[in-house]
């Protein structure tokens, strides 16, 4: 992976003016050893990379990871119904300048990031609209580069521009990725973790927590994917954030509060929650 380390060494030795703040932590662990290896190769390539998977897998830590890997700042759009082109590219506004009034354009992260060399990352893509998207399928493609609309500017993607976006596939208010978009990435399977990975997880996340509590969490964690995999359960159940925050509370209260607070309430279907505690007492001993 020589060309992987020489891109990272070369992209580290840039200046990021004021944007290191925007440097995201590393700390993202892979469910197999290829996959880590994988993306990054995407990412020298300059190809868009889509993360697949479910919510609280570790999708916005696996980009916040790369972005720290690379020492390169991220800017971060949260994609929702009301996305405008407004929120992506920017937006004009009236200053005043040495006592006179002019109309100046405020750059948004889509610019900002084309411009400096940033990461953008996209969280929930598919909760756009499908007509609010396209306005970037040429900074996504070979040509790296786009017109903006409000000012005329055609704006040539700095060589480290990066873009990295997440998708929850077949959650209430999302829909299908316009096929012309979802062309435009290379598409990871981001799973859940579990066995000696979700092991190490916990073990760096809670170093003096209780074992006892630690293996209660796991069991159950374990537990909860077998449910998720026969159907039983669903995704939101075995989602690895909330077992963190459980894992968190419970060191502040009895275990199957936290779970229940943590996870079972915010599951919508009553069948669902009842199962989950059923399976949260089998393993409260």
């Amino acid at each position: 992976m020589h060309f992987i380390e020489q891109d990272i060494q070369n992209r580290t030795a840039r200046e990021h003016g004021d944007y290191k703040k925007l440097i995201g932590e590393g700390g993202y662990i892979a469910p197999d050893e290829n996959l880590w290896q994988d993306i990054l190769s995407a990412v020298v390539l300059r190809k868009p990379v889509l993360l697949k998977g479910p919510t609280g897998a570790g999708k916005t830590k696996l980009a916040e990871s790369i972005s720290a890997a690379f020492k390169q700042p991220m800017q971060s759009i949260n994609c929702s119904v009301d996305l405008d082109a407004e929120a992506l590219l920017g937006f004009k506004t009236l200053v005043q300048r040495e006592g006179e009034s002019r109309i100046e354009f405020v750059e948004g992260p889509v610019v900002t990031a084309m411009k400096q060399g940033h990461f953008l990352y996209i969280d929930e893509i598919n909760m756009a609209k499908p007509e609010t998207l396209p306005i970037l399928h040429s900074a996504l493609d070979h040509r790296r580069m786009m017109t903006n609309p409000f000012t005329g500017e055609v704006i040539e993607a700095h060589p480290d521009f990066g873009v990295i976006a997440a998708i929850n596939e077949g959650y209430i208010g999302t829909a299908p990725m316009n096929e012309a978009l979802k062309n435009r990435f290379i598409a990871y399977p981001i799973p859940y973790l579990t066995g000696e990975q979700l092991q190490q997880l916990w073990n760096r996340e809670f170093p003096e927590a209780d074992q006892a509590l630690k293996s209660f969490m796991l069991e159950l964690a374990a537990d909860l994917m077998k449910q998720v995999q026969n159907g039983l359960l669903s995704e939101e159940a075995a989602s690895i954030r909330s077992l963190l925050d459980a894992t968190a509370l419970a060191q502040h209260m009895d275990p199957l509060r936290a779970v229940k607070y943590a996870i079972a309430e915010k599951l919508e279907d009553d069948s669902e929650r009842d199962l989950f505690m059923d399976l949260a007492n089998t393993w409260k001993k």
